[in-house]
């Protein structure tokens, strides 16, 4: 049974991959559909937290303790599988996968819009459902934000050290955080293309600056969103879904694909609207069908997953957001029965 679940996570993984490397597409937004994405933030934050702890204890002589007991809190089964999946994907992607979405574009973006929409569903009954007006003013602000990042022109950029590191440091925030595409992002600063080639090429001085650039973002953005997510919770999954909101419009299928013009610019739906609705709609309803299948197996795997969580994380005090207890270990409030 065990090895199922390596197997099932190091699926997870991959279609995280897939999704980084196609422009519109976040990876965080595929973690929150698979149900990885909590446990895979909080892991991250510890195994930093260990680092810091050990760089900081073992130069003085105070021994492995506090370190230790930082990484034990991680969820390695979990991460190990999730990365080995990942960057398999990524490799296999950038040659294969990035081609093919150039050729079929509307008909790829219509699967991910549809798969987005309907995904929009998690963080929102994550966060306690029963919004109240400023909530869904905080999460209309978040949609609008995104909206107008994600209608940036692209531009074009030297390649040099410094822009690549600040590049990956910005890219990989959107690793983590659902909605937003760190594809597009690379896209719109006009890397995207030289990344993918240092890949298949396997640039090792590209990739390597490209990958400390990624630490640095990850180091930092990673322990901001395990605290907010902490410690705010519902506020963090109502902000979460507005950008996931705002963001599909780097999905909506119809775009304007002549030469010169800016792939940002959506059109009104025009060519083909019978078999990209169809699509949209079967996008859609793989996330139902997902989402079913997690809540059919919830009775057994709930109980397993509550005792992971009992095991790397001792009880705290209950915060409360709008006069609502929440649970930090969770970081969503209260609820009967999830999705």
């Amino acid at each position: 049974m065990a090895m199922v679940t390596h197997l099932l996570n190091g699926v997870r993984g991959a279609l995280i991959g897939i999704a980084e490397v196609i422009p519109g597409i976040s990876g965080g937004t595929v973690a929150l559909i698979t149900g990885v994405y909590e446990r895979l933030i909080t892991s991250a934050g510890h195994v930093l937290s260990g680092l810091r702890l050990a760089a900081s204890d073992l130069p003085r002589r105070r021994g492995w303790s506090r370190a230790a007991a930082e990484f034990q809190r991680a969820h390695w089964g979990l991460v190990i599988a999730v990365l080995v999946g990942m960057f398999a994907a990524l490799i296999v992607g950038a040659r294969f996968i990035g081609p093919l979405v150039e050729e079929y574009r509307q008909q790829t973006f219509a699967v991910f819009f549809g798969l987005v929409l309907a995904s929009l569903w998690v963080p929102y009954t994550h966060s306690g459902r029963g919004w109240r007006p400023a909530h869904w003013l905080l999460a209309a602000v978040a949609a609008v934000g995104a909206f107008l990042l994600t209608g940036l022109p692209s531009t074009q950029v030297e390649a040099g050290p410094i822009v690549v590191g600040a590049a990956a440091a910005v890219a990989v925030c959107a690793l983590v955080l659902p909605g937003l595409s760190g594809s597009f992002l690379l896209q719109t600063m006009g890397l995207y293309e030289p990344t993918l080639a240092a890949v298949n090429e396997r640039d090792l001085a590209y990739i390597g600056v490209f990958a400390l650039g990624a630490v640095v973002g990850l180091a930092f953005f990673t322990k901001l969103l395990q605290w907010l997510l902490e410690r705010h919770g519902r506020i963090t999954l109502v902000v979460i879904t507005g950008l996931m909101a705002g963001a599909l419009r780097a999905l909506w299928p119809w775009q304007d694909l002549h030469e010169g013009a800016d792939p940002s610019e959506a059109i009104a739906p025009a060519a083909a609207l019978p078999p990209t609705l169809a699509l949209i709609a079967a996008g859609f309803l793989l996330v139902v069908v997902i989402l079913a299948v997690e809540r059919r197996l919830q009775p057994s795997g709930g109980q397993d997953e509550a005792a992971s969580r009992a095991q790397h994380q001792a009880p705290e005090h209950f915060a409360r957001f709008d006069g609502e207890a929440v649970d930090p270990r969770e970081g969503r409030a209260p609820r009967d029965g999830r999705v």
